[in-house]
């Protein structure tokens, strides 16, 4: 069982059922090789815990994307975990399908998913430009509802990033929310473990006390309104959400007096709407944070500015001599070299 549930609380019904799930799949997991039912087609993708290759099931022809995560490094309750909370959510739309299937071969647990053949979100962003803004309100509007339902399971998602967005076409008219390792159920107390990252909520960067943080909804509220600026500018607003960062530091500024004088300059390419979208998606106050659900209020707006120009527009008047070359630490890793 996962502690630091209160029961009560709001993700005590959620705890006890992923528990539940937990003890019947650990009994029903199949045990094979894969090759014995399935033939590799290629990877996917690969990240620090498993890698995920495209399969078909020999007898069926069936396409299905796999995710190995090596026994070696991965205990059967991560696995089991990441598995049943997956299975618990799929019947969303924008969240991604599952087979129903678990299986334990001699180097890997593995579970079988719908695969996305046209990659992840972060394939798509492109360094000081993002996406097109119909493709970004696509993405917006998606989320906003696969969020949404995960909160009202009595869950906090605690991943929102492009790279856990599946494309199912080149638009964003169909995308998925994948990889529910880090999914906990609403109250669960957690610490910040690894380093402070530019999706991390501020409440969480201060949590070095004992305590802990008894994790809710907001937090996937500021990781959204994190990628919706990444989608909208092709940056980062911030390397960390700590006020040493001075992009952060800039941003908090503004935050505390709302003037345009005081908007950090590289987010002047966005309209008014879309600043005042990302200020409540992104207030300091986890009490003061809009839900994921105030972003579709902005929907019909125009959220970039029309003919911006970017670095001829603002010029040194609002860089220095630096200029962009400070900024561009901000971009999105992985598109701009920095992997």
């Amino acid at each position: 069982s996962l502690s630091g549930v209160q029961d009560g609380c709001p993700g005590a019904a959620a705890l006890a059922m992923l528990d539940e799930m937990l003890e019947i799949t650990a009994q029903s997991l199949v045990h094979t090789e894969v090759a014995e039912h399935y033939q590799v087609i290629r990877e996917l993708g690969r990240g620090k815990y498993g890698h995920v290759v495209l399969v078909t099931h020999r007898q069926r022809g069936t396409p299905m994307a796999l995710k190995l995560l090596p026994k070696a490094h991965t205990k059967l309750h991560t696995f089991l975990y990441e598995y049943c909370v997956a299975l618990s959510l799929a019947t969303h739309p924008a969240i991604i399908g599952m087979f129903g299937i678990a299986i334990e071969s001699s180097q890997h647990y593995g579970f079988l998913y719908e695969p996305a053949l046209h990659r992840d979100l972060i394939s798509i962003i492109k360094p000081r430009d993002g996406i097109p803004e119909p493709a970004a309100k696509q993405c917006a509007k998606q989320l906003v509802s696969a969020l949404e339902f995960i909160h009202s399971r009595g869950l906090v998602y605690r991943d929102v990033k492009p790279e856990n967005v599946l494309l199912f076409d080149p638009e964003c008219r169909c995308i998925k929310l994948t990889d529910f390792g880090l999914t906990r159920p609403k109250g669960t107390r957690l610490k910040l473990v690894a380093g402070v990252i530019p999706y991390t909520a501020p409440e969480l960067s201060n949590t070095t006390g004992a305590q802990g943080l008894s994790i809710d909804a907001s937090l996937d509220a500021w990781a959204f309104g994190v990628m919706l600026f990444c989608l909208l500018t092709g940056y980062f607003p911030w390397e960390q959400s700590l006020p040493a960062d001075p992009f952060f530091e800039d941003f908090m500024l503004w935050q505390e007096s709302g003037l345009d004088e005081d908007l950090p300059c590289h987010w002047r390419r966005l309209t008014a709407e879309a600043t005042r979208m990302l200020r409540s998606l992104l207030a300091l106050d986890p009490a003061q944070r809009s839900p994921v659900s105030g972003a579709l209020h902005y929907v019909d707006c125009p959220w970039r500015v029309e003919n911006w120009r970017g670095e001829e527009q603002l010029g040194d008047r609002c860089w220095g001599a630096k200029g962009w070359k400070e900024a561009a630490r901000g971009w999105v890793p992985g598109l701009a070299g920095s992997g």
